[in-house]
């Protein structure tokens, strides 16, 4: 028996409205058409991933090239908003069916938005609400297996960084690269989030125990080893919400920061809790990764090269095209060397090494967004997702579970503390380089 399931969000007709103007320019339409097209960017700009300041300056954008006035308000998944001119006004409430991440969709609607006065003025709605359509309906730019395999490189790069050696690598590699193909298969299915973080996370914490125990039986490996099996499942940090909240809340949009950050706060919970239930079930604990020795101008150099990698690792998951990978991993590989050199080598607190370290990243990205034109939260996000500490964020949980109240406390206020800097840092690197960020109006 065929079993149908009913859309929980109505899907909007957009074509229904344009085609009462298709004889006439936008800029002469009436209210009604003008609003629905200014809403229509700003939700697909906001299923994007990006701010919510940056949604409301793209609105803002189409608001004036139009000759009416808009004033929004904006969520993590919603959108309500008001446009009037002399005459009268229109109100909407337009909602997302699902949350995600896409660098290529976002900048193609950025130059949209920057082109709009120049180019669709005197078109018709039909006529750009088919450039939309076709911008929306942008595919994917990898398919689940490459976005596996950029998962484990990311988590294997990941787990060198964290002080992880060969045996931890390989099995991450292993795990990420499953659990993330698994993931990318469940999305692609429409299946609800909390479903696919379990799934994934869980396969991923298996397959690396799988792999680990393969090594074992070939090589006499210690069971501190196991420690790896938290970077197998880091694929699963939601960094774009995170960051993105810290510049909502930056720009006073209480009501977009907090969702996106009760967002990331969820999904990192459910991961971890699964990884805790896995990790009890496989008999594997969190202790600290086996010390190597490695002389500090090798291991500088090998944080650059896995820097690089795993952020480019990361970006591929965003949906990027390879030249902003390239770009971020770059950016990401400098700042993040930066990073752990003047935590290791200079006694640099970790929180204020993160924040040296994000801040440096986007200035950087301020550099190469003037040369190349991308969107700066699509090359500064990808390079500073490897700062999130979520082996700390795993072990307070962790720790929790086994009620040990005093390791878990100080790990999770370790996270916390770092959490808090990274953002501060794109903050402050924002602020420094872009006038319209810096001022509140």
């Amino acid at each position: 028996m065929n079993t149908t399931i009913e859309r929980n969000h109505m899907v909007i007709q957009w074509h229904n409205y344009a085609k009462k103007f298709k004889n006439t320019p936008i800029s002469e339409a009436n209210l009604e058409e003008k609003s629905i097209l200014i809403g229509r960017v700003g939700l697909m700009l906001l299923s994007c991933g990006t701010a919510a300041w940056r949604v409301r300056r793209a609105m803002n954008m189409l608001a004036k090239a139009l000759d009416v006035t808009c004033t929004m308000e904006i969520g993590f998944t919603t959108l309500n908003y008001t446009c009037f001119d002399d005459q009268q006004c229109f109100s909407q409430t337009l909602s997302l069916t699902n949350n995600g991440v896409n660098t290529n969709k976002l900048h193609a609607l950025t130059q949209f938005v920057e082109q709009f006065s120049s180019r669709y003025l005197q078109a018709n709605s039909v006529q750009i609400h088919e450039t939309l359509d076709a911008i929306d309906q942008m595919p994917g730019l990898y398919s689940p297996l490459q976005l596996g395999l950029a998962s484990a490189v990311a988590c294997a790069s990941f787990t060198f960084l964290l002080g992880g050696g060969p045996a931890e690598m390989f099995g991450a590699l292993i795990g990420a690269g499953i659990g993330n193909d698994i993931r990318a298969h469940m999305q692609r299915r429409k299946l609800t989030q909390f479903l696919c973080i379990m799934v994934s996370v869980s396969i991923a914490c298996l397959c690396y125990t799988l792999s680990l125990r393969c090594l074992e039986h070939v090589f006499d490996l210690s069971t501190q080893h196991e420690i790896g099996y938290i970077c197998s499942m880091l694929f699963i940090i939601p960094g774009f919400p995170f960051i993105t909240s810290g510049f909502d809340f930056a720009k006073s949009d209480m009501h977009s920061g907090l969702e996106r950050m009760s967002f990331f706060i969820m999904t990192v919970t459910v991961a971890c809790i699964t990884g805790w239930i896995m990790a009890y079930f496989l008999g594997l604990e969190p202790g600290s990764f086996l010390p190597m020795t490695i002389a500090p101008q090798w291991k500088v150099m090998l944080w650059l090269v896995f820097s690089f990698g795993g952020v480019f690792g990361f970006s591929m998951m965003f949906n990027s095209p390879m030249r902003l990978c390239a770009l971020a991993a770059i950016i990401g590989s400098l700042s993040n060397t930066l990073r752990l050199v003047l935590v290791n080598y200079a006694d640099c607190p970790a929180a204020l090494g993160a924040f040296i370290g994000a801040m440096t990243a986007g200035l950087l990205a301020y550099a190469l967004h003037n040369r190349y034109g991308y969107p700066r939260i699509a090359v500064t996000v990808p390079s500073i997702v490897i700062m999130v500490p979520g082996l700390y964020l795993y072990r307070g949980f962790y720790g929790l579970g086994t009620q040990s109240i005093d390791e878990a406390m100080s790990s999770l206020m370790t996270a916390v503390i770092i959490l808090l800097c990274i953002p501060l840092g794109l903050i402050f690197a924002r602020i420094l380089t872009d006038p319209d960020f810096r001022h509140c109006t």
